[in-house]
C-alpha cells in the first residue's frame, strides 16, 4: 500500500471509530428518552386516574348536596302538610260544632 493510502484508510478507520461512539452514545439518548417518555406515561395514567376519582369525589358530594336540599325541603312540606291538617281538622271541629 502506498503512503496516501494508508492516509485514507487511518482516516476512514478514525471516522468509523468517531461513528460508532456517537452511535453509541445515541443509543444511551434513546434509551434514556425511551425511559422518560414511559415514566411520563405512567405519571399521566397516574394523574389521570386521580382526576377521574376527583370527579366522581365531586359527582358524590353534588349528590349529597342535592339530597341534603332535598332533605331539607322535604321537612318544609312536611311541615306546611301538617300544618294545612290542623287546619282541616279545625274546619271540621267547627262544622261538627254547628250541627
Amino acid at each position: 500500500m502506498t503512503e496516501a493510502e494508508n492516509q485514507s484508510l487511518k482516516k476512514f478507520d478514525a471516522k468509523v471509530r468517531d461513528l460508532l461512539t456517537s452511535f453509541v452514545a445515541l443509543q444511551q439518548e434513546n434509551a434514556e428518552l425511551y425511559q422518560k417518555l414511559k415514566d411520563k406515561d405512567e405519571e399521566i395514567k397516574t394523574i389521570q386516574s386521580q382526576a377521574n376519582q376527583y370527579k366522581k369525589d365531586y359527582d358524590n358530594l353534588k349528590l349529597a348536596k342535592m339530597i341534603e336540599i332535598s332533605d331539607s325541603d322535604f321537612k318544609e312540606a312536611k311541615q306546611k302538610i301538617t300544618y294545612l291538617v290542623r287546619e282541616v281538622n279545625a274546619c271540621i271541629n267547627m262544622l261538627n260544632a254547628q250541627e
